[in-house]
């Protein structure tokens, strides 16, 4: 139904709910809070600690600082006085915020504490007037907004979208009976005009459930039956493999590998077609194993493809490959081709003349066919979404599938998003590869740091340098990529830099990458564009500034850049933390090198609503939002949705959402 259909949201309010996602009364009933104002607690924020999470009070004085005409990324601060203890509130990036605040009113603060040299300031806090704030009672509902919506127009339009829309459970009524799930529209009802905290808890877990019984359930619509029987037969037998192994890979096979070799060998040589999940920490030798699964096509005569994220990784992998399989015809597609190139490539892959055709998404495109396609091959799989492998699939006849991915992805995770999937797990690493040596570095350590890095470069090693953001803040708490560049021109005069960022187009990025690669620059300074997958065995240092930025996960794969050989490689975490939750975050990264163990623990800290949430990828699972469901609810999910596919006959009603999903989840990644 049209938002405009709700008492109180005229157009120029339906453009403002368009710009936060909201198109319809589905949408608006599924924003939910971000945060739950109690108003039976209010405290003094002179008693506050840095980094608490309070509601209080304060009198605007004057609004000194408004910068936004300045430049990009400005901020409003007030200055605010409560009982005569005076304090600031500070908003970043949200100009609108300045038309919103009168000085001399009193307004009730919702925020994060920042304590700065003794004083305490709030952070980015909601708030609202306390003449309106006193008229509610109990627990409070705050959403995230901007431009002209209000809390109060969101609370009482959502209130009354609940009421148009009363959500129904697409579960069937006997599994609901025997999970004892509670009603669907009450849960809405609870979740935004919350009566009672534990009652809010259970509501969040029961609008997890449904979301996620629709959302396993979409998967399983879209990948379809995953013990399709085989067509393809293979001649190929162990000591075939075992001697191809001994012939192009100069090392031995780590308990790891070998395993997942045997695996993947007993998946191809039996009955079903394989559909194999194969995760491993950066630097555990995937790209080998998988070299192994495409002997084992090409060696009976059969075509395979590698698909890879980046044209500089697609090449890396090309590269590889013809080396591994110097008497095959290998040949790569990438977006960079001549149309002359792409056609002779495109010919040969239909006619047979390829044998391995590794690519980007250029893969994807129609028009490219193949003769006897039988194995697919995607590297770094979180990057691609659901629909772009689909696509890949259907170039062949029932192929088989090996998906790899260097981002260690919880079991809770894997679970649900990989559970038609076998997985397996390359644990342990190559004995040649030694661990990297992590430090975190406070900013007084920044000059002797690059003193170490500067004396690197001159025995020929190279170092990454990472910022989170192309452009920093106006109070200069996060370092940009250009002012960091800048700054080690200066600093770093006889060492050779490299700029990196995402708005470069991508011919101009690939060329940067690859004459890093090519040793054209000693230092690379980049965003988290450099994250996946290319192997630049000099590089032998990752410096990550405001690292407490990062989510663990993220950390780690930035770290794996590093220790891709023999050297002695070490990775410099910079922070202005000092104490706190952000430093012990850190600690974390710093004692442990399992990118399992990491990503358990970055899942646990995060949330799973958090972790898959739009504060994470932007796209995935938005319709969860900031429900603050527990682990539970997803595994009560997946055993809802296992029962229903092994029961229920009649499957439209479910179908019918699974297909309204697709048209979402066609170009999600698990980021």
């Amino acid at each position: 139904m049209e938002v405009t259909k709700i008492k109180g949201i005229n157009e120029k309010r339906e453009e403002d709910l368009k710009k936060i996602g909201v198109t319809d009364t589905a949408d608006l009933i599924r924003y939910f809070p971000r945060a739950y104002l109690d108003l039976r607690s209010k405290q003094m924020l002179k008693n506050a600690y840095h980094n608490d999470i309070v509601l209080t009070t304060g009198r605007i004085l004057n609004i000194p600082v408004n910068r936004f005409a300045m430049r990009r990324g400005g901020f409003v601060k007030a200055v605010c006085e409560q009982e005569g203890y005076i304090y600031t509130v500070i908003w970043f990036n949200q100009p609108y915020v300045l038309n919103k605040l009168v000085t001399g009113e009193e307004y009730l603060f919702y925020g994060r504490v920042n304590e700065r040299n003794g004083e305490l300031s709030l952070v980015n806090p909601s708030f609202e007037l306390c003449e309106k704030a006193f008229r509610l009672k109990g627990i409070v509902p705050q959403y995230a907004v901007k431009g002209n919506l209000t809390q109060k127009v969101m609370r009482d339009s959502i209130k009354l979208a609940v009421d148009i829309e009363k959500p129904k459970s697409i579960i069937p009524f006997d599994l609901q009976q025997k999970y004892e799930l509670s009603g669907l529209y009450e849960a809405y009802r609870q979740v935004h005009n919350p009566t009672d905290f534990n009652l809010l808890k259970k509501s969040e877990n029961r609008i997890a459930v449904e979301e996620y019984f629709s959302l396993i359930s979409a998967f399983k619509f879209i990948k379809g039956d995953r013990n399709q029987v085989r067509i393809n037969k293979y001649d190929c037998s162990d000591k075939d493999l075992l001697r191809f192994i001994s012939e192009r890979f100069p090392f031995e096979f780590t308990d790891g590998q070998k395993k997942a070799v045997n695996e993947i060998f007993a998946d191809m040589k039996g009955s079903s077609v394989m559909n194999r999940l194969m995760q491993g920490d950066v630097g555990s030798g995937k790209t080998a194993v998988g070299m192994c699964a495409v002997y084992i096509a090409v060696k009976s005569g059969y075509q395979a493809v590698m698909l890879a994220p980046t044209e500089v990784l697609a090449r890396q992998n090309y590269l590889a490959a013809k080396k591994a399989f110097p008497d095959y015809n290998v040949d790569l597609i990438t977006g960079s081709l001549s149309a002359k190139e792409k056609r002779a490539v495109k010919g040969a892959a239909k006619l047979g003349i390829t044998n391995i055709l590794v690519g980007t998404h250029a893969l994807l495109q129609d028009d490219v066919e193949f003769c006897n396609l039988s194995l697919c091959v995607c590297d770094e799989q979180q990057r691609f979404g659901v629909a772009q492998r689909s696509a890949l699939l259907n170039k062949g006849v029932t192929p088989d599938v090996l998906v790899m991915s260097a981002t260690p992805i919880p079991r809770t995770l894997s679970l649900i998003f990989y559970g038609d999937l076998d997985v397996t797990s390359i644990t342990d690493k190559p004995k040649m590869r030694m661990p990297v040596q992590t430090n975190i570095v406070p900013k007084e350590k920044y000059l002797d740091m690059l003193g170490f890095i500067k004396r690197e470069t001159e025995n020929g090693r190279q170092a990454y340098f990472v910022c989170p953001k192309i452009e920093g803040d106006e109070e200069g708490s996060i370092m940009s990529v250009t002012e960091l560049y800048e700054d080690l021109k200066t600093k770093l005069p006889t060492v050779s830099v490299g700029l990196l960022h995402g708005k470069m187009k991508d011919v101009e990025k690939n060329k940067i990458m690859q004459d890093f690669k090519d040793k054209a620059y000693s230092v690379l300074v980049s965003t988290t564009v450099i994250e996946v997958g290319v192997d630049v065995p000099d590089a032998s240092v990752m410096v990550i500034y405001n690292a407490e930025r990062f989510g663990l996960s993220a950390l780690h794969q930035l770290r794996g850049r590093v220790g891709r050989s023999d050297i002695k490689s070490y990775c410099f975490l910079m922070t202005k933390a000092t104490d706190g939750p952000s430093l012990e975050r850190l600690k974390i990264i710093k004692d442990n090198s399992d990118g399992f163990k990491i990503s358990e623990y970055d899942y646990k800290l995060r949330g799973s609503g958090d972790f898959m949430g739009n504060r994470q990828s932007g796209k995935f699972m938005k319709d969860l939002g900031f429900l603050d469901y527990d682990t539970e609810a997803i595994f009560l999910a997946k055993k809802i949705s296992d029962e229903f596919f092994s029961s229920q006959t009649d499957r439209s009603i479910v179908k019918e959402v699974a297909i309204k999903k697709y048209n979402r989840l066609k170009d999600i990644s698990l980021n």
